[in-house]
């Protein structure tokens, strides 16, 4: 048996700009942090020597590859020669579709696994380019790039994302007082709806190829990147949260369905009792409300978001990693 653990994400500023007709002709970058909410996955020998299981929502027994309907595993699995006798599992930390990046964790962590399970050493860069080949490439997704390098890698950085394809990531490194207090005073509410990211992304794209306005809003988002920066090395977290507003209107200017009514109002009684700025993560909708709010406000904050459940979390900063490994597999 092996098992992978990879962590999810939150991005606060930049977000959109990891699409390639955006950064094929403007310098991309987003500011984010993976948390200690995970994807695993599991593989190990499958009794029936001509079949391949998948479970994931669904469970999948099929006797070729060719037959697998998760698109990803379908891909992964041709990518690895993966032929019969393998069982395949995953267990998320959070559902799909709530903004956390789960399904580029999932890509991340099935290739990590598989790398594992045929004794190959992979990078963390070699993790993240290949998921986003599977992704974007191969599946078709209409995603970016910041999800599969945020998940490989791991920790607080801001990702770029240049015009001949290449990806950089640069970590933060914070005052262990400052890190500890911008984690505390983030707080993540689960509006209790999942949204379909694909329609939201396929518009954003659209905007984007089409109205040069939306291109120049984007821009902005990613002159917050070095701003948010600055404000963190020096410790000045109210401003921070002042920057997350600031995309935050920045965003509804580029794909007016990042929000709702309900997403709204509940953003403006956030700003009413405490909070300081936040975002939708993900491609909005729904899913996951992520607020600042300084320390003597976040009672009064949490009681205002009442009946909403709070994701408590952690910053992590070690990314996709091996956890287990039983080499009965290979007797």
């Amino acid at each position: 048996m092996i098992i992978t653990k990879t962590p999810f994400r939150i991005s606060f500023v930049g977000g959109g700009s990891d699409i390639s007709s955006f950064y094929n002709h403007y310098p991309g970058a987003v500011l984010s942090t993976t948390i200690n909410k995970y994807m695993y996955i599991t593989s190990h020998r499958f009794f029936d020597e001509d079949k391949l299981r998948i479970k994931y929502s669904k469970t999948e027994t099929v006797g070729n590859v060719n037959n697998i309907k998760h698109p990803i595993v379908k891909e992964i699995f041709k990518k690895f020669n993966i032929k019969g006798a393998l069982e395949l599992t995953s267990h998320g930390d959070v559902p799909a579709g709530t903004g956390l990046g789960s399904s580029s964790s999932f890509t991340v962590g099935v290739l990590h696994n598989l790398y594992a399970l045929s004794g190959q050493l992979v990078t963390k860069d070699s993790l993240a380019e290949e998921a986003c080949d599977i992704e974007i490439n191969k599946v078709g997704s209409p995603i970016g790039k910041q999800d599969q390098y945020a998940a490989a890698f791991g920790g607080l950085n801001i990702i770029r994302f240049n015009s001949n394809g290449d990806v950089n990531v640069a970590p933060i490194h914070l005052k262990e007082s400052i890190y500890k207090k911008l984690e505390e005073n983030l707080v993540i509410f689960y509006t209790g709806k999942k949204r379909d990211a694909s329609s939201i992304l396929k518009k954003q794209k659209s905007n984007l190829e089409s109205d040069s306005k939306k291109v120049e809003t984007l821009k902005e988002m990613v002159d917050l990147v070095p701003k948010m920066r600055d404000v963190l090395y020096q410790g000045e977290l109210r401003r921070f949260g002042e920057l997350l507003h600031q995309n935050w209107l920045l965003k509804q200017q580029l794909v007016p369905t990042i929000g709702n009514n309900f997403i709204n109002n509940l953003y403006d009684k956030a700003l009413k009792n405490g909070a300081i700025g936040g975002k939708i993560l993900g491609a909005g909708g729904g899913g996951f409300l992520l607020l600042y709010c300084e320390k003597k406000n976040l009672k009064k904050l949490r009681n205002s978001m009442f009946p909403l459940k709070e994701l408590k979390f952690c910053f992590e900063n070690e990314g996709s990693k091996l956890i287990y490994i039983d080499n009965e597999y290979e007797k």
